[in-house]
């Protein structure tokens, strides 16, 4: 199982990015996707789901500037960052799994993370 991220970059606050997952070795459609970040010296948080049934859920932070979506025929979730801030700046983790997707104990398998650094 491979979950390949990318996407991320370096940007000025209030910029976009779009963030892609993409899986293979599994089957995609059977888990639910999620991204987490952890940012130097914090632990690893989570950041939005998108469930098996493309029921999207968000942390508090990032309700309404970060968008969860999930294309079954690719085997790929997104996440499209807008109005970026500098708390953002992290590295992203793309993650599946098929139980509480709030706990990361729950998830199965882990990407390697996409740096996102946004500049003030």
């Amino acid at each position: 199982v491979q979950l390949q991220a990318s996407g991320g970059g370096l940007v000025q606050a209030g910029g976009s990015l779009r963030l892609s997952c993409a899986a293979s070795g599994l089957t995609f459609t059977i888990y639910h996707m999620s991204w987490f970040r952890q940012a130097p010296g914090k632990e690893r948080e989570f950041v939005a789901a998108v469930t098996r049934s493309d029921t999207p859920y968000y942390t508090d932070s990032v309700k309404g500037r970060f968008t969860i979506s999930r294309d079954n025929a690719k085997n790929t979730v997104y996440l499209q960052v807008n109005s970026l801030k500098p708390e953002d700046s992290a590295v992203y983790y793309c993650a599946a799994g098929k139980a509480n997707f709030y706990l990361q104990r729950s998830y199965h398998y882990w990407g390697q993370g996409t740096q996102v650094t946004v500049s003030s």
